[in-house]
């Protein structure tokens, strides 16, 4: 079966095992089951009308005396590129705005108060080509661009928290491109970005031809719906970056990604599920969908042929909880909103239970990592 077709995980366990047996696996899986959101037969009939994978979960804590829940909902948004690469680069970021406009219509209607678009939501992701032109044209400016200008109107519309994900132009610094993530207040305001903090060198993802680390560091917004983070794409391989952002208090940090099967898949489940548990908070984990074709062949570098395609976004987003339950996946092949509601006093009673920031030996990694870092350093190898 190709890659392609493959509608998920979920629907072919579904299919196939006897329902005693598939609720043993799910648990194993997946956690303690989680109640599924009631969401309006309006939004369950526009995704339908539109195409797209719909579904909800509740993430809930135990009720406690002195604190009242915190209740807040997310929605991830996962997407195909509407027209054809070479298509003209302005007709290619409408199209993308007006199709995430509609997913993020039915968002609203959900009572969603974050939503989260893909990595670099307004083009196709073809830094696999080394081509400067035309994909340079799609970067934009975080704080005035075309992009963020739609996004605070959806914001302002929806009394929602936007997190858009762009090719950024910084015009203040040469012309600089950077990988960053805009965080748009519930007010219209933009509340400031975060740029992509490690850049992959592996397979086609040659994105350090077009820009390098972020120099943000590990910024988290405080919005009135909770402290949040985005840790952009690669960045969900290296735990110590998920930890600084929740050094830095974020209570749910978003993972906007655009990631192929063969490359990555099996890691996919994995990651951000566990980051969940090892820094006692939510965890969002986004991926585009879909096979984009280029025009103009290139090569992996590993001598194989040239090819014209990057490989399968596998979609796939999901949910994690601090207590290691997470939600089923979104489609692999369609596009899709999850909305999930989170109940933010779950990370507190969980870190009560496992204590990891408590037991955590933060001063003697401090120590060593300092150390690691010199040139003079000695690894600390005992030789009979």
């Amino acid at each position: 079966m190709s890659e392609g077709l493959f509608e998920s995980v979920e629907k072919t366990l579904e299919a196939n095992l006897p329902e005693a047996e598939l609720k043993e696996v799910k648990r194993i899986l997946y956690g303690k089951e989680l109640r599924k959101l009631k969401l309006p037969q309006s939004a369950v009939n526009a995704a339908l009308e539109r195409d797209f994978d719909l579904q909800g979960y509740v993430f809930e804590a135990v009720p406690e005396q002195l604190r009242a829940p915190r209740i807040v909902r997310v929605g991830l948004i996962q997407n195909k590129i509407v027209l054809p690469t070479d298509a003209p680069v302005l007709e290619q970021i409408t199209a993308l705005h007006k199709r995430v406009g509609e997913i993020v219509d039915v968002a609203a209607a959900c009572g969603v108060n974050i939503v989260c678009f893909q990595e670099a939501w307004t083009m196709p992701f073809a830094f696999c080509t080394r081509e400067r032109e035309p994909w340079t044209e799609f970067a934009e400016s975080a704080e005035m661009g075309f992009t963020t200008h739609f996004c605070k109107e959806l914001a302002q519309k929806y009394n929602i928290v936007v997190v858009s994900p762009i090719l950024e132009r910084d015009e203040i610094h040469g012309g600089t491109l950077w990988n960053t993530a805009v965080v748009v207040s519930n007010t219209g305001n933009v509340l400031g970005k975060s740029r992509k903090n490690h850049i992959p060198r592996v397979g086609d993802f040659n994105e350090s031809a077009y820009y390098m680390e972020g120099n943000t560091g590990h910024k988290v917004f405080q919005t009135q719906f909770g402290n949040i983070g985005v840790n952009i794409c690669y960045g969900r391989h290296h735990p110590l970056n998920w930890l600084m952002y929740s050094m830095h208090g974020a209570e749910i940090i978003f993972n906007p990604s655009a990631t192929v099967g063969c490359l990555s898949e099996p890691m996919w489940s994995i990651e951000a599920r566990n980051a969940a548990i090892a820094n006692h908070c939510f965890t969002c984990a986004i991926n585009r969908v879909g096979t984009e074709n280029f025009k103009n062949e290139f090569t992996s570098g590993d001598g194989k042929k040239a090819h014209h395609e990057l490989g399968h976004f596998y979609g796939s987003s999901y949910v994690a909880a601090p207590d290691g339950t997470r939600s089923p996946g979104l489609s692999r092949i369609r596009d899709g909103l999850l909305v999930a509601e989170l109940d933010l006093n779950l990370n507190r009673q969980t870190a009560d239970k496992w204590n990891f920031k408590m037991t955590g030996r933060y001063d003697m990694y401090a120590d060593e990592l300092t150390k690691a870092i010199h040139q003079d350093f000695k690894p600390n190898i005992v030789n009979e």
